[in-house]
């Protein structure tokens, strides 16, 4: 289903009922040229690493992949050292999304960039709740309710470059028990994990994006992504926001619809933020 910005009757009970939304053309090809080029200073700055690495709150996932040798999976907290994720962060177009289901005293507790270069191999997403990743529990009130994940498409996504597949309606079934697997990112996207949860695979439809489009998904609902088989790659700028009133972490974006920016880092997902803060290569993550 493709909504325009000004359909916001319509993209809120579209989200409602199916625990997802697209919005098209929410960003145009200025701005997915600002981003593209961003992309690759965090690429670059990420592989003149000899691993995954960590600096406080950022972090790049390198992975060695069998096909393509070193490669680039994902940035976490970017923002901090480039300004144009910084601007794109407090974007008064992503508020304009979140903010009647939110407010507009918004906290952010994902900021992350991630890459599916053509051909490679390590690139698949197994089927999972994002909600399992909100840790510690405590720290987080009525997160079905409380949090939205967007994200802004910088490629082209399509099945065979590695689109997210989501499952309808699955925000309403709860957090579910997925098999144990191994992490969701080292893992293939697997019909077998709806199968043993009793879900009929062909529910699953893909999430087709142009750059500058922007999709948004409910904290329990079931997505997954598989390989790039193309010969383009599939970048995704992500910005989870929660309602600051439910959440006891993250860096604030929105007081009161104000863009904030980003000082000192503040707890988000890294726990040994304060104990281990200083630059380190991070052996298996």
């Amino acid at each position: 289903m493709h909504l325009q910005l000004d359909d916001r009757d319509d993209y809120i009970a579209f989200y409602r009922e199916f625990g997802y939304a697209v919005i098209k053309g929410v960003f145009g090809p200025g701005d997915i040229r600002e981003l593209g080029e961003a992309f690759d200073r965090v690429q670059a700055r990420a592989l003149s690493h000899g691993g995954s690495f960590r600096h406080q709150n950022v972090f790049f996932r390198v992975a060695q992949d069998r096909a393509l040798g070193r490669i680039v999976r994902y940035a976490q907290w970017p923002s901090y050292f480039d300004e144009v994720l910084a601007r794109f962060r407090t974007d008064r177009r992503l508020l304009e999304i979140v903010a009647p289901l939110l407010g507009t005293d918004l906290k952010q507790i994902i900021n992350q960039m991630h890459w599916k270069p053509p051909g490679a191999e390590m690139v698949e997403f197994g089927y999972h709740q994002d909600i399992r990743f909100r840790r510690p529990r405590s720290a987080y009130r009525a997160p079905e309710q409380s949090y939205v994940q967007t994200a802004i498409a910088i490629d082209p996504h399509r099945r065979e470059n590695g689109a997210m597949t989501l499952y309808p309606g699955s925000h309403k079934l709860g957090e579910l028990a997925f098999p144990e697997r191994g992490r969701v990112m080292d893992r293939a996207k697997s019909e077998d994990d709806l199968l043993a949860m009793g879900l009929d695979p062909g529910n699953i439809v893909d999430l087709i994006l142009d750059p500058g489009d922007v999709a948004f998904w409910n904290l329990n609902t079931i997505h997954g992504s598989g390989p790039n088989t193309s010969r383009m790659d599939r970048r995704v700028y992500l910005n989870g926001y929660v309602r600051a009133d439910a959440c006891d972490r993250g860096e604030w974006a929105f007081r009161g619809g104000e863009p904030c920016p980003l000082g000192d880092p503040v707890l988000v997902h890294y726990e040994d933020l304060h104990s281990r803060p200083h630059p380190h290569y991070v052996d298996d993550v």
